[in-house]
């Protein structure tokens, strides 16, 4: 069974900084695309970040120079490390895993940034 655990969300001042962690099921980590998107109440479901299965990365322009999307192969777990947050950044944050026609949804972890 596939399963996409996020954790590390929270509230957080504006400037301020926070790691999310995704841990997937091995059967699916090494071989899936992970990525995080973000849902802000009353918008669609955006991208954030995503990494392939071998380190390539792409970001929103949104969240450029400000976040970073890494994963560690041996634990089967993605981090999003945000830095410089802002109160846009609010949202519900979602892990995902993509490998065309499938895409696996964790149920998110809600990230608040407000002072």
């Amino acid at each position: 069974q596939v399963q996409l655990v996020e954790s590390g969300g929270g509230l957080v001042q504006p400037g301020g900084s926070l790691r999310l962690s995704c841990a997937a099921s091995e059967r699916i980590f090494n071989l899936y695309t992970m990525g995080w998107y973000r849902q802000a109440p009353g918008k669609q479901r955006e991208l954030v970040a995503t990494i392939t299965t071998v380190g390539s990365t792409t970001y929103a322009d949104s969240v450029k120079g400000r976040f970073t999307i890494s994963r560690d192969n041996a634990k089967n777990t993605v981090y999003l490390q945000m830095n410089s947050l802002k109160p846009e950044d609010t949202a519900v944050y979602y892990c995902s895993a993509y490998r065309s026609p499938i895409t696996y949804w964790g149920k998110g972890t809600l990230v608040t940034v407000s002072s």
